[in-house]
Order: structure tokens, then sequence, then C-alpha cells
């Protein structure tokens, strides 16, 4: 029994950032193990675009290995905050959606999560539900909870104050709301991103106040660094993989991440165990195994799941069906450049030319292309990204910009 926790225990761990608490998820675990006991673990979305993205799926993986060990997920769509907008992170008041709106994106959350969650031993929630009818009494008695001060010492808030920039009300109510859920729900562990700790908290904090006789844990999880490996997976970057696209287009992009970068996604995106990761580590490091066979199968892994068991594979082939029309080398010579390094430069530094003055003739008469279209800017800069730099018909370096 002892090493059935113990082993839970690491799984949950795996990939964490921080963890308040463990004794209490240990406890929980235990519980679960003898008595058969379940427990509550909530996760709360803001419905403010329809779709997931795999730096949302973090949590909630680690949710269904939660389910693994007795939990029943709370799935919190939050329909009223939602209306609300979270101000974690942001420099300005954010938009206010309309209900219609929301309904319409948590719809489409939904669908989405059931491919990663078991229906069965989840709840999906609308934080509507109790938030509607706590009314104006309710409100301020919640907002008694907390101190100006306190909300103040938030870094999001304390920069915007200093700076002058207005700050609603409504966005100091924000976190009181989000950790009034946790008492409304009953939660036993809460999660989410490691800028999430102060509300997260907040949780804890409320459920003492209102007497629940329990505080919640917390576990953050760190946030999955986009397709550039520099900043974190977002659609208004553009450097995600959305959940929903097509099988080709998330096996080419899963395929387009750096080699270091795909530790990071093998530890918080697959089912693989800590010690298959291991496996696959010692492989590369040793010259058993090729990175780009390692980053495929880890490819095919993801596309298995979000679009069915044996898509990953049609999607490698047709991968690699489209690079050989293009005559495209599947192996090639690798370098990591500096962000807004000017093309002339990069095409010295990958070797495909002996000089500038060279790269730029080269441009001129049209023999340079990346990603298979011919350059003619002979000024341009590349940013954050991975890119393919041909000269001629032969001479193929991948370069990866951070």
């Amino acid at each position: 029994m002892e090493e059935k926790i113990k082993n839970a225990l690491a799984e949950i761990q795996r990939g964490c950032a921080e963890i308040i608490d463990i004794e209490a998820i240990e406890k929980l675990i235990k519980n679960f193990f003898e008595k058969g006991e379940n427990f509550y673990v909530k996760a709360g979305f803001d419905p403010t675009a329809p779709d997931l993205h795999l730096g949302h799926t973090v949590l909630i993986q680690k949710m269904a290995t939660f389910q693994k060990y007795g939990a029943i997920v709370q799935f919190l769509i939050g329909d009223f905050t939602a209306t609300i907008g979270d101000p974690t992170g942001k420099s300005e008041t954010r938009k206010v959606l309309s209900s219609e709106q929301v309904l319409k994106n948590a719809e489409t959350y939904k669908e989405q999560v059931f491919k990663i969650l078991d229906p069965e031993k989840t709840k999906v929630m609308f934080n509507s539900q109790w938030l509607s009818q706590l009314g104006t009494g309710g409100l301020i008695a919640l907002a008694s909870n907390l101190t100006v001060a306190r909300m103040l010492e938030r870094d999001d808030f304390s920069k915007r104050y200093a700076s002058n920039t207005p700050i609603a009300v409504s966005e100091f109510i924000y976190p009181l709301l989000q950790g009034y859920d946790s008492v409304a729900m009953n939660t036993d562990i809460e999660m989410g991103g490691t800028d999430q700790k102060f509300n997260l908290l907040m949780g804890r904090t409320l459920q003492k106040a209102y007497n629940c006789k329990k505080q919640q844990a917390v576990l953050m999880m760190p946030l999955l660094e986009g397709l550039d490996g520099v900043q974190k997976m977002s659609k208004s970057l553009g450097n995600y993989i959305g959940v929903t696209d097509e099988p080709n287009d998330m096996f080419g992009k899963t395929l387009s991440i750096s080699d270091e970068l795909m530790w990071r996604y093998y530890e918080l995106l697959s089912s693989k165990s800590l010690q298959e990761i291991q496996e696959l580590k010692t492989g590369v490091e040793n010259g058993t195994l090729h990175p780009k066979k390692v980053k495929e199968e880890l490819a095919m892994e993801i596309v298995d799941r979000y679009h069915g068991l044996g898509m990953g594979i049609k999607a490698k082939e047709e991968f690699e069906k489209v690079f050989a029309k293009k005559d495209i080398p599947s192996e090639m010579p690798e370098f990591e450049m500096e962000n807004g390094i000017w093309l002339c430069q990069a095409l010295v530094d990958a070797k495909l030319v002996a000089s500038t003055s060279q790269a730029r003739r080269d441009i001129v008469a049209g023999a340079v292309k990346i990603n298979q279209e011919k350059v003619t800017d002979d000024k341009l800069n590349l940013k954050s990204g991975e890119f393919i730099l041909q000269k001629g018909k032969k001479n193929f370096a991948r370069i990866i910009i951070k």
C-alpha cells in the first residue's frame, strides 16, 4: 500500500512548479487507497477564447492523473468571473465579454476537455450558479476578508498603481470571487499556473474565514513555453499548438520545437512514465536514438490523443510525403541564433555562404529561400521561431531563433 501511495505522489508531483500542503494531498490519496474515499480537485477556466491549446492541457492532464487516484475533477467554467476578466499579468483593465459569447466558448471547452478527462469522474460546473446569488450583502461580506494593502502586494497591481495606470474596483473583486468558488464547491485541491498563486491562495484564506473545516491544498504547474521556446504558449503570440489543429499541422508544429524544449513537452504533456522518458533521453545522449525520431514519437502521441489512435502515424507519413515532394532532406545541420539576426549574417553563420556580401548577391539572384519561399529582401531580420534556410537546390540548414 505504501508503495502505491509513493508512486501516486511521484506522478502527481511530476513537472509541478510548487505544491502547498503536500501532506494534505498525501492524506487524500491514502484515504482513497485505504477507504475508497473520493476527493475534489478544482481548476478554473475563464472561457475568454473558444479553443484550448496545449498550454492549457498541462493542467488538464494533471487533473486526469488525479482521477486515477480518487479525484472527482471539478472543471470550473468561470462564466460569471469571465464577465469581469482575470487581471493576472495584465497591464490594463480587460475588456468584458458578453454572456452569450462566454456560454458559446464554454460549450467548446466542454467538448475539448473530455479528450483528456474521464467524463464519469468529472463535474463541469459554472460559477454563475452561486456567484449570481451572492447578492450585495454577500459581496460586501466577502470583500471584508481582504485589505487594499494586501491586494496591492500583487505584482501586477503594484506596477499599475505605481505607473498611474487605472485599476477597476471590479478587478479587486476577481480573486475574492475565485476564492469563494472553493468555498461553494468544497474543494480539497485547487490547481493553476504559477501566475495564479495569489488567486489560488485566496481559496485557502476564504475556506478558513467561512469555517469550511478544511483548507484546500494548492498545486501550481509551470507555464508551458510556446514553439519559440521563450514566451508562454499563447494564441495572441502565435506560438501555440491548438487542441483543434488539424493532425498534419499538429504534427508539424510539434516537430518544429527545439531538441531542448522537446524534453519539457515530454514531461508536461506525454503520458509516458518518467522512467520511459529518461530511457529516451539516455538514448539521445549516447547516440543510439536520433532526437528527430524521439520528437516524432511525441508528435504522434499528441496527434493520437486529440484525433484518435492511428492518426499520428498518418500525419507522420503525410508530413514526410510533403517534404519529399519539396526535396527537403529529413536531416540537416541545426544552428541556434539570436533574435533579430540579419538574414545575410544567418546565412554565413549557418555555413551556407562564405560572406554577407556573397549572401546579398545570392538573395538578389533568387538563390535563397526561407521555408521554401524565395527571399528578395537582403535587409531582412529574422525574429523568433524555427526556419529552414536554403541556398541553391541542395544546401540546407535549420535555424532556431530564441
